[in-house]
């Protein structure tokens, strides 16, 4: 397997697969009521193989992909910080008991922002999850409080 090199810049791990520079660091599991990110030992970067691979599905329901943080130009940016991260800490619960292996932990906007409490619920985190609960519909969205 080809090491990436994640460029030592902030990244969103909520980022669209289509994002530029976009890379796989999770793969989704569990079940549809209780999706669930396996995280990778090393992020892969997004190419047209991989995303002919899940072909017909979108590759944000199988992966989990993080790239560069787009600050000002994102609609969860206020400025300073990821309100989506902020939300996510505030109203989802924790669903793993310690810290995953994440590969790109280190620079993470959320890991930056919010610490361990945003790695406790980051895997419940799917970007095209179409069985979503309403909590986590709220929470997704951009004027959630």
């Amino acid at each position: 397997m080809e090491d990436v090199a994640v460029d030592k810049t902030t990244l969103c791990p909520s980022a669209r697969p289509e994002s530029e520079d976009s890379v796989v660091f999770g793969i989704i599991s569990g079940t549809v009521a209780e999706p669930r990110v396996t995280y990778l030992k090393q992020p892969l970067p997004i190419t047209d193989e991989l995303i002919a691979k899940v072909s017909p599905v979108t590759p944000a329901e199988i992966f989990r992909t993080a790239s560069a943080c787009a600050t000002k130009d994102c609609q969860h940016f206020d400025g300073q910080d990821c309100r989506l991260a902020m939300r996510i800490v505030e109203n989802l619960p924790p669903v793993a008991e310690e810290l995953s292996p994440c590969s790109i932990r280190r620079d993470c906007r959320w890991w930056q922002q919010e610490g361990k409490a945003a790695c406790m619920r980051c895997p419940q985190v799917i970007t095209d999850n179409y069985k979503t609960s309403e909590l986590m519909r709220q929470v997704a969205a951009p004027t959630a409080g």
